[in-house]
């Protein structure tokens, strides 16, 4: 059933301009961003339209659909720590690890699709995995790669996103530099590298790696 909000017709929303789009977003590239609708009217509905005729990910901000990509890097990247969260979190039965495809509806209006999330059992209705292509969840711990096509503003926003909405533990992951930034808060990080270690924090007690460690699966291509 749609929200309230999702209901609203879109002819009460207002359309954003480029400069709101720079304003939010920073200098992204003008393909991520789709036009249809026009950024300012899209919802939920639409992500969930663009995802099964072109099977395509977009996030959801403010009304704007926001393409998600990812390169092979990337990927191995995402993969790699996935699998090392999973490995922890199974055994235990601590909750429900997701890939890049896992698409999440934070509120009616922000749909994000973290590269990885963790949430934890207690989170999970009647402790078990979701069902539907974008459940209502908040994850524990969202963690994102990046890309040579975001921006600053960007995942500055998404932090914010992120924490405003619930998360309590946020990773950057960056190949280029093969750091990760590791948030408590949209204001509060501190990056790791090389032999240090990687923790789960209050979230994943006990969960621990070095940076370099996973990072070391790029140099087997």
């Amino acid at each position: 059933m749609a929200t309230v909000l999702e209901r609203v017709p879109r002819t009460l929303a207002k359309p954003l301009t480029l400069a709101d789009l720079a304003r939010m977003f920073g200098p992204m590239p003008a393909e991520r961003v789709r036009h249809d609708p026009l950024p300012g009217l899209a919802t939920s509905r639409d992500v969930a339209a663009i995802h099964n005729r072109e099977k395509k990910l977009c996030e959801l901000v403010d009304g704007v659909l926001v393409e998600k990509v990812m390169g092979y890097e990337e990927s191995l990247l995402a993969l790699e720590i996935g699998s090392l969260l999973k490995e922890f979190v199974r055994p235990r039965k601590l909750g429900a690890v997701a890939g890049e495809g896992g698409m999440l509806k934070l509120s009616p209006k922000l749909i994000r699709i973290p590269d990885v999330s963790f949430i934890a059992r207690s989170r999970l209705p009647k402790g078990k995995p979701p069902r539907g292509t974008m459940p209502e969840l908040v994850p524990n711990l969202a963690i994102e790669v990046l890309s040579k096509s975001n921006t600053a503003s960007e995942m500055a926003r998404k932090l914010v996103d992120y924490f405003e909405t619930g998360v309590e533990l946020v990773w950057y992951l960056d190949p280029s530099n093969r750091t990760i930034k590791v948030f408590t808060a949209p204001n509060k990080g501190v990056v790791l590298k090389g032999s240090q270690t990687l923790t789960g924090g209050k979230v994943l007690p006990g969960f621990k790696i070095k940076v370099d460690q996973i990072f070391s699966v790029l140099d087997e291509l």
